[in-house]
């Protein structure tokens, strides 16, 4: 309290006794005890207000000891169990937990972790994966600009997040006590499959695979991939003690549509205490994209034997050469390549306007445009009876697709009718022509898409000479083929929007995170967020059914179905207000990641600690380590002056004594006549 708050009470004490004496005793015929304790009363309540004018400051030091915080963390995998280390770490715990020097000397507090991290006493080691990046990150966190150690009971067999040994830094020392049997086993293991989640059907697929061999002696074991009681593919590895590794590059035919699931297994005569890691399931998605395209051509040219060659060169287009009297209906194709047509081409036109399939036109000296402008509204045609050739200008800025210029500057001339061309309407133009040097500005190849209509436009024929040069110019038709082939995939490509846009993944690892999401849009296309959205899930072979809510995201909602046991499973995602729906269905394979692992991973553990200049321990060690912790001179407890400042003011019990002092002077004044 400083000197002027001193004078300022030593005045307010003399107002209140002046104030006092004047109301109650100044000039009293007779001074009673009540006189003088109403005066006391009248005192007391002036001083008090007075001090509340005052405000002084309240000054209090108290004494705080701060220990080193001592974070127990606890790996609660499934692995623990799995390498009957469960029961140990509960009796590692008790005893550090118990610990009377421990808890004098720091602030102990248990963790545990496996795919998230939290404070906890009890564990059930039934964790799905193991992230000790998580464990890094969260005590950097709470423990921030802190010098502590950390003592980690873990196999150290990471299973997810990043990199934990370079997570923890080099400032907090770290003590791993390595669980799990550290004798070496002869082991085989299925380290990685790598695999493409679809195929097309009737082509082949490849799957790679990385095998690790733990043992000393020299064995042969055989990789088998199989699907139910089929074998696909079996090959014979060698290992020694140096060649512990291997790795498998095989081509599985996709022969059957849909999603195929299969095993990938290595075995040999030699016997293994872990078996489990032997085995891995993989699925892929089979597609049939077939796409059939009709080439309807009343001539006979170049052009269609050269098409044809560079469409079919993708395994997943057939291509067939019709006259237009034999076309029978045009939704037996997904696309429909026009060969300059004529009025030979009337019936073909006028079924497609039923059908509603997507054409590719080309024109050429044979082609009637008179005939071609009443059957579309893209492009008007005004042509004369001579012919022109027409070199090519390549449209940098055009991105309807994805496509690379193949040189068409210096591919040979189109051939067509002169004349002129006037675009209606929106066209996206890949090429433009050009006579001799000089442009004409009029389009050459051509793409419009009207709602889910889409049509494509080559005005000249011999572009068979463009496959023959680009073969001149790189040994190979591939460039004129995959532009070919992409022109013939925006065609076949449906674009018809919908309401409701669900994306989820064909199969899941088990112990994955399982998240559906989806998209409602109104009629307008916009993203409804008042939409109602739930999923049924069925269990394929016990045809249970689970409901639940899709909860509403950043322009998405989303369900999480962690939990799910392996099996296949079908779904239906509604929105309750329009009853749109989409089903699907996917497939949780059964595949136990922490079920991976015959040893712990004693390396990583080691380097953990001497990156963090600390020790790692055995369980039998726990006493050094508790000896190690307790002689360590770095880690002391800090005792703290702690000054707190508080105005008078905020006192609230001084308010209330002013007004007892008031009603008690009231009361008694009253009761005695003098009001």
């Amino acid at each position: 309290m400083t000197t002027n708050s001193i004078l300022l009470l030593l005045v307010s004490l003399l107002i209140a006794a002046v104030l006092s004496y004047f109301q109650y005793l100044y000039k009293a015929k007779n001074k009673s005890n009540i006189g003088l304790f109403l005066a006391f009363l009248r005192f007391l309540s002036i001083f008090c207000i007075l001090l509340l004018l005052i405000n002084p400051i309240i000054t209090k030091k108290t004494l705080e000891i701060v220990k080193t915080p001592l974070p127990i963390v606890i790996d609660n995998s499934s692995s623990i169990p799995f390498l009957k280390a469960d029961a140990k770490v509960r009796e590692l715990y008790k005893k550090i937990k118990a610990n009377p020097d421990l808890q004098e000397k720091f602030e102990v507090q248990s963790y545990q972790f496996s795919d998230g991290f939290e404070a906890s006493e009890l564990f059930n080691f039934k964790g799905n994966q193991s992230n000790l990046e998580l464990v890094a990150k969260n005590l950097k966190s709470i423990y921030k600009n802190k010098n502590y150690p950390t003592v980690l009971l873990s196999d150290g067999n990471q299973t997810s997040g990043n990199d934990y040994v370079y997570s923890f830094g080099d400032v907090n020392k770290v003590y791993p006590i390595i669980l799990g049997d550290t004798t070496t086993f002869l082991d085989f293991k299925i380290n990685q499959l790598n695999v493409n989640k679809y195929a097309f059907h009737k082509n082949k697929f490849p799957v790679e695979a990385f095998l690790n061999y733990s043992g000393t002696k020299t064995v042969t074991a055989d990789f088998v991939i199989s699907q139910g009681n089929s074998i696909i593919s079996k090959q014979s590895i060698s290992f020694t003690s140096l060649k512990k590794t291997a790795s498998v590059n095989i081509l599985l035919p996709a022969d059957n549509i849909g999603i195929q699931v299969f095993k990938a297994s290595i075995s040999s005569s030699e016997k293994e205490i872990n078996t489990y890691n032997n085995t891995k399931n993989f699925a892929v998605e089979i597609i049939d994209q077939k796409t059939n395209i009709a080439i309807v051509s009343a001539i006979n040219h170049p052009d269609l034997g050269a098409l044809k060659r560079a469409i079919e060169s993708n395994a997943q287009r057939k291509v067939t050469i019709l006259k237009p009297n034999d076309v029978k209906a045009a939704q037996d194709y997904n696309v429909v390549i026009l060969y300059q047509p004529t009025t030979a081409f009337k019936t073909v036109f006028e079924n497609n306007k039923v059908a509603g399939v997507n054409t590719f036109i080309i024109t050429g000296n044979s082609t009637d445009f008179n005939f071609l402008n009443q059957q579309q509204n893209d492009l008007e045609f005004k042509m004369s009876g001579g012919k022109e050739d027409y070199l090519t200008v390549f449209n940098s800025q055009f991105n309807l697709f994805a496509t690379e210029n193949i040189g068409f500057e210096n591919l040979p001339p189109l051939q067509n009718a002169f004349g002129s061309i006037s675009i209606n309407g929106i066209v996206s133009i890949m090429l433009s022509s050009k006579i001799r040097n000089i442009e004409t500005n009029s389009p050459l190849l051509a793409f419009t898409e009207n709602q889910s209509k889409r049509a494509a436009y080559l005005l000249g024929e011999n572009s068979w000479k463009w496959r023959l040069q680009t073969h001149i110019n790189h040994q190979s038709f591939e460039k004129y083929d995959i532009f070919i082939d992409k022109i013939i995939q925006f065609l076949a490509s449906n674009t018809t929007k919908k309401s409701l846009v669900v994306e989820h993944e064909r199969f899941y690892n088990f112990g994955d995170a399982l998240e559906i999401t989806a998209q409602y849009f109104n009629k307008n296309y916009e993203f409804d967020e008042k939409a109602r959205l739930t999923i049924a899930v069925t269990n394929s072979k016990t045809k249970q059914t689970k409901n639940y809510d899709l909860l509403k995201g950043n322009n998405f909602y989303k369900v999480n179905l962690d939990g799910l046991k392996a099996g296949a499973y079908n779904f239906t995602v509604k929105e309750l207000v329009s009853n749109s729906t989409y089903s699907s269905s996917f497939e949780i394979l059964d595949f136990d990641i922490e079920k991976q692992f015959v040893n712990p991973d004693v390396e990583k553990l080691t380097q953990l600690a001497s990156q963090t200049h600390g020790k790692e321990f055995y369980p039998d060690q726990i006493d050094v380590l508790i000896k190690t912790l307790l002689e360590n001179d770095e880690y002391k407890a800090i005792q703290k002056d702690i000054v707190t400042k508080t105005p008078l003011i905020d006192w609230i019990w001084l308010l209330i004594i002013i007004a007892s002092l008031l009603a008690t002077e009231w009361f008694v004044r009253k009761y005695n006549g003098l009001l």
